[in-house]
């Protein structure tokens, strides 16, 4: 999921009086690559290439359109100044995970989208934050960082965990509430959608620890029309994408031998944010702690508080099945976990390098168990 990463871009006039293209050559590649491949997973699946090559060609087209989101929410955001560029880069950057996510729920893989939801709270609160203070703590030795912020958002995530948590208890202990686990389901998903909106004030108003500046070579701001065709292109692009990615799913899965769930909670989380999980460990190893810590705490946070909300809501009007927040106790466990923990690493400000490794090593305990279906 895509995360508040962008300040108005520092721009470097050109020297010479000479005008700057729009697009700097790091752009151009970008969107070359994402139009060559996404062509490519086209073919294959409309060619019916092997499931295998249709699947990772799908999934690293998908990975590339995000980024091209993600670039392209940058300079509309810019705009708009560091608060609202944060807003909107949370309801653009997560297009290609929410028509993955769609789509297979109207296949009726609810398993896989649960798992993938679940899956990204715990790669970003566990696995990639983990992989930032290694990295970061290698390199630099004990990072600081603000911590009133990630405290703020470990607080959130304990009321994510909870929504999480009490429809799958009222399940287990078979209390009357277990008969109506859609409509308790929604009204949970309603409360986080509401906390999600009482939060946008805050946002807005941006915060100083979140909004890393970003600095781009030599390059003008991109003009407005330029911004709206590429992130309508790389939005249309991630809705053919995300249907090629969902029907090779099933069937790369089994010729891996995965199961629908390791699926969903490690295979599809982190394909569906792996360029923004490397923004986060990018700026821990510039020694851009503050930065880091928000930018992976903050994607957990959307997709715990916005993303779920919205797919449990569409779910009733999307797909066979409707999608529910009844977890099994392994995830449940995992996500408690993940919460408590990172609550305690964060709270005093500092990190080092062997937190990281127990947040890596938590994150692997927790996924293990779940290889076997």
């Amino acid at each position: 999921m895509a995360e508040s990463t962008a300040a108005p871009a520092s721009r470097t006039p050109p020297r010479g009086g000479r005008r700057a293209p729009f697009l700097t050559r790091h752009d151009i590649i970008t969107l070359a690559l994402a139009a060559v491949v996404t062509i490519v997973a086209g073919i294959l699946h409309y060619a019916g290439a092997g499931p295998i090559a249709a699947f990772v060609a799908s999934a690293a087209a998908l990975a590339l359109l995000a980024s091209v989101v993600g670039r392209g929410t940058d300079e509309l955001g810019g705009r708009l100044g560091p608060g609202a560029t944060g807003v909107l880069q949370s309801a653009l950057g997560n297009l290609p995970e929410l028509f993955v996510s769609l789509f297979a729920l109207r296949a009726g893989l609810v398993d896989v989208v649960r798992g993938a939801l679940v899956g990204s709270i715990l790669a970003n609160s566990l696995l990639v934050l983990g992989l930032a203070f290694i990295v970061g703590g290698v390199r630099h030795g004990k990072q600081r960082f603000a911590s009133e912020t990630p405290r703020m958002i470990a607080m959130m995530l304990f009321l994510a965990v909870a929504a999480l948590t009490l429809p799958t208890l009222a399940a287990r202990i078979h209390s009357p509430a277990a008969l109506h686990e859609s409509a308790l389901s929604a009204v949970c998903a309603i409360v986080l959608l509401a906390v999600f909106l009482a939060s946008l004030p805050f946002s807005m108003r941006g915060d100083p620890t979140v909004a890393p500046p970003q600095h781009v070579e030599a390059a003008e701001a991109w003009p407005l029309w330029l911004s709206i065709v590429v992130l309508a292109m790389a939005g249309v692009g991630a809705a053919f994408v995300s249907d090629w990615f969902v029907d090779a799913l099933l069937p790369a899965t089994h010729a891996l031998g995965l199961s629908e769930a390791f699926t969903g909670l490690v295979v599809v989380a982190i394909a569906g944010n792996a360029i923004e999980n490397v923004v986060g460990i990018q700026l821990a190893a510039a020694n851009k702690s503050d930065y880091a810590v928000s930018v992976i705490l903050n994607s957990s946070l959307q997709v715990a508080l916005a993303l779920t909300p919205v797919l449990v809501l569409l779910s009733f009007v999307v797909g066979p099945t409707p999608l529910t927040l009844v977890l099994p106790p392994l995830l449940v466990t995992a996500l408690a976990l993940s919460a408590v923990i990172t609550a305690l690493i964060v709270y005093d400000g500092e990190s080092i390098w062997l937190e990281g490794v127990a947040l890596v090593g938590l994150y692997v305990l927790s996924v293990a168990p779940i290889w076997w279906g």
